[in-house]
């Protein structure tokens, strides 16, 4: 291998790590749960210094394809990896998980099991299927929970387990394409490439209820509580949404969606509050007994694009200095540690 260019030195002091002969070519990268929007779009472009294929994973992970750097670095995965982590504790002060392989999947898996706030481990791809085998079936990269139950039913325990039946015992319990997106993963097959992808359009938070929520007072309160969540999420960006979109779910699978435009693009917990709350109104709910609720911000546009009008209006001036306030404290102390009281309930 070739000596790697001053632009990668590290410091002395820093861990060598050994070449990776599988030739890993991804970058899976994992934010700390504290890092805020900001932050997560400054490891973005801390990324972009290595590679232009680096595929935005809100909200706070990223993907990225390092082959052609790894040429012209002159250094390995692995390498580039580490020089990653320490210019983002360095300049921004953020450490960050980084799993190397030839595959998302198992990329994303590598990233999931470094332990601490930061780290790297790195799975060339003949040590693929050793690292995979003991993994609890849970683990597997884009299984769900139910799913990971349906298999475990079977006796299927671990993502080895899956390797030892035929394809089509996995179709059967979970479905033909489920079903084969999980054989293929479990053999560390994933053939999905890095697609250059800024942070998206919209953005989704969304809760579910422990037993079938019949309570409409219980069912509000959990809407107040995502859209808390996502206006912090928008403001972090410093985004605004133009529409909203409601997405009740009910027992027995079904499904009540609708979108409606606010009147003008906001990031508020007001503004996105009192749309949230008419779509809510507009499903007329009465006994229904829903078991999730997912809200989601379209159409976002950059917030320092948003014209402010002065509202004149003292109460809603001093509601939008609390927030602001309530936003400073949650990014010192951690998100939720101030909300409304409503959620303490």
């Amino acid at each position: 291998m070739t000596t790697a260019p001053a632009a990668l030195a590290a410091p002395a002091s820093a861990p060598v790590l050994a070449p990776d002969p599988g030739g890993a070519g991804m970058l899976h990268v994992r934010c700390g749960p504290a890092v805020t929007g900001e932050g997560y779009r400054e490891v973005l472009e801390l990324l972009r210094e290595f590679s232009p294929l680096v595929q935005a994973l809100p909200p706070r992970a990223a993907l990225v394809q390092v082959r052609g750097a790894r040429r012209y670095f002159g250094a390995d995965a692995a390498r580039i990896a580490e020089v990653v982590r320490l210019r983002a504790v360095a300049r921004l002060g953020t450490d960050v998980r980084i799993g190397v392989a030839d595959t998302w999947a198992v990329a994303a898996m590598a990233s999931a099991r470094v332990d601490g706030p930061g780290g790297i481990l790195a799975v060339p791809g003949e040590r693929v299927p050793g690292f995979l085998a003991p993994l609890p079936v849970e683990s597997l990269y884009g299984l769900g929970s139910r799913q990971a139950e349906a298999l475990r039913g079977f006796g299927l325990h671990t993502v080895g387990a899956l390797t030892q039946v035929p394809p089509g015992v996995l179709e059967r319990i979970l479905g033909k394409r489920a079903g084969r997106l999980v054989a293929e993963r479990a053999r560390g097959i994933d053939p999905r490439p890095v697609t250059p992808r800024e942070l998206p359009s919209s953005a989704a938070v969304r809760t579910g209820f422990a037993r079938q929520e019949l309570d409409g007072p219980h069912a509000r309160a959990a809407l107040l509580g995502l859209v808390v969540r996502l206006g912090a999420q928008l403001r972090g960006r410093r985004q605004a949404a133009r529409s909203l979109c409601l997405t009740l779910q009910f027992a027995g699978g079904t499904r009540w969606e609708r979108s409606r435009r606010l009147v003008e693009p906001s990031a508020h917990d007001e503004d996105l509050r009192t749309l949230a709350y008419r779509l809510m109104d507009a499903a007329g709910l009465q006994r229904a007994r829903l078991t999730g609720m997912v809200l989601r911000a379209e159409d976002l546009t950059a917030a320092e694009g948003v014209t402010r009008q002065l509202s004149l209006d003292p109460v809603r001036e001093a509601r939008l200095t609390v927030e602001a306030a309530i936003d400073r404290a949650n990014a010192r102390f951690g998100p939720g540690t101030v909300r409304p009281a409503a959620l303490f309930l």
